[in-house]
């Protein structure tokens, strides 16, 4: 994104004489058309004459390292020469240079205090930048309001990232009320621009039937956009629509094709989407290590899906060697952060005592967990432990209630548990009838 600001930001132009403004319009044309050399030769001795512009366009040929070797002190100098003349161009490049840190000990708010002086002549970028700043509250204290405000001064420009910023907030992902229909309408005028990320956010929305009418197939041609840009996100939603044939037929070949784009870009979903395909041979041959070589790093960035997965190939030896041990820690990491299914995994470790001291306490603990969350399993293990007495109060009442529950998720033994009770009275009221269901 930023070397696309640097193009962007050349454009602001300052009052001068004809031939000088000729000739800075012909430095202009020339980097743009990616004619380095000739740029240099314009911007150079106009820069040390002081022209703001063209101290603004060393600068970039030095940040960027085009037709001169890449410095950012150079950059720096030729910036902070144009910034302090006013050019907004340069005080949004300087600004850019304190917010990513390049060449300089990352500042936030001697970034803001660049983006400010440049928004307020009605840079875009600087006021998107601000915008930005304002949301997460660096540099400056977090006000959604003021953000707001930086981004609709932009996108009313027509600013494609200030647009997508807009529709961001108004999906509620920014602090503010949710407004999907506001959303829609800035994800759709950024979408318009050629914006991959609005694309494929307008694209979630058609999904989804969030601020318009379902329509998975205009979901898809929006998806299909931002693919043809390289969109990781796009990829895995697009991947994700073959994979469940939704407005599509469904092609797993295809699924797998975009997934694995999206896995190269080491995106966390796809990785572990391609991992369990090849895990569980969905489509493609089955292929264990694989599978690892994809669940691994995203579990070590602490994805819980992954981990999750992790312990499910240490607990059965799955491409690498059996450790329960290595099974009860994964699982472990995955629980906390409240998979339902590591935490019934984890109940059954401390059940059985396997790569954990049995534990029926802590056994309990994490099929209860995991039963609150609906885990048929889970809760089929907390009704008999309800009913057995096992670590709790012996209950034939809350016994029913657990087994009742994992019945109506059709679970077979709960079923067959749930009907001994009914035709025996306990905990129930006595039921021959129910007792055969």
């Amino acid at each position: 994104m930023r070397n696309v600001l640097v193009a962007i930001i050349l454009s602001v132009a300052l009052p001068g004489g004809p031939a000088r403004a000729d000739a800075l319009d012909d430095a202009q044309t020339a980097f743009e058309e990616m004619n380095y050399e000739t740029a240099l030769d314009i911007w150079r001795p106009l820069a040390e004459q002081g022209i703001a512009r063209a101290q603004n366009g060393m600068g970039n040929l030095y940040d960027l390292g085009r037709a001169v070797p890449q410095n950012y002190d150079e950059a720096l100098k030729w910036y902070r020469l144009a910034a302090e003349q006013g050019y907004p161009g340069a005080q949004t490049n300087l600004g850019m240079v304190y917010y990513f840190g390049d060449g300089v000990m990352k500042d936030d708010e001697e970034a803001v205090k660049w983006f400010r002086l440049a928004a307020e002549q009605g840079q875009a970028s600087a006021q998107v930048f601000l915008g930005n700043l304002y949301s997460e509250g660096a540099g400056v204290s977090q006000d959604f309001e003021e953000s707001i405000r930086w981004f609709l001064r932009a996108a009313e420009q027509g600013n494609a990232y200030a647009q997508v910023n807009l529709g961001i907030a108004y999906d509620g992902k920014r602090g503010i009320q949710e407004n999907v229909v506001e959303a829609t309408k800035w994800y759709r005028l950024a979408a318009e621009q050629g914006l991959a990320e609005a694309q494929v956010s307008l694209g979630g929305m058609y999904e989804s039937g969030r601020g318009v009418e379902q329509d998975e197939a205009e979901a898809i041609s929006w998806y299909r956009l931002a693919v043809d840009q390289g969109l990781a996100d796009a990829q895995v939603r697009l991947g994700w629509m073959y994979d469940s044939g939704s407005g599509v037929e469904q092609d797993e070949v295809e699924a797998i094709r975009l997934y694995r784009l999206a896995a190269e870009q080491n995106n966390i979903v796809a990785q572990v989407r391609l991992g369990t395909k090849y895990h569980l041979r969905l489509g493609i041959p089955q292929d264990y290590e694989e599978a690892l070589r994809l669940y691994r790093p995203v579990a070590e960035q602490g994805e819980a899906v992954a981990q999750f997965n992790m312990g499910i190939m240490y607990r059965y030896g799955w491409g690498v060697e059996q450790s329960f041990e290595e099974a009860a820690r994964w699982y472990r990491l995955a629980a906390d952060q409240e998979h339902v299914r590591a935490q019934d995994a984890l109940g059954q470790l401390y059940r059985d005592g396997e790569g954990v001291p049995r534990d029926h306490d802590q056994a309990a603990r994490w099929f209860g967990l995991a039963a609150a969350q609906g885990h048929p399993g889970a809760q089929y293990m907390f009704g008999l432990m309800h009913k057995a007495g096992v670590s709790m109060q012996q209950s034939d009442v809350d016994a029913a209630h657990w087994l009742q529950l994992a019945a109506e998720q059709d679970h077979a033994p709960a079923q067959t548990t749930l009907g001994m009770m009914f035709r025996s009275g306990e905990g129930v009221a006595q039921d021959d009838a129910e007792a055969l269901k």
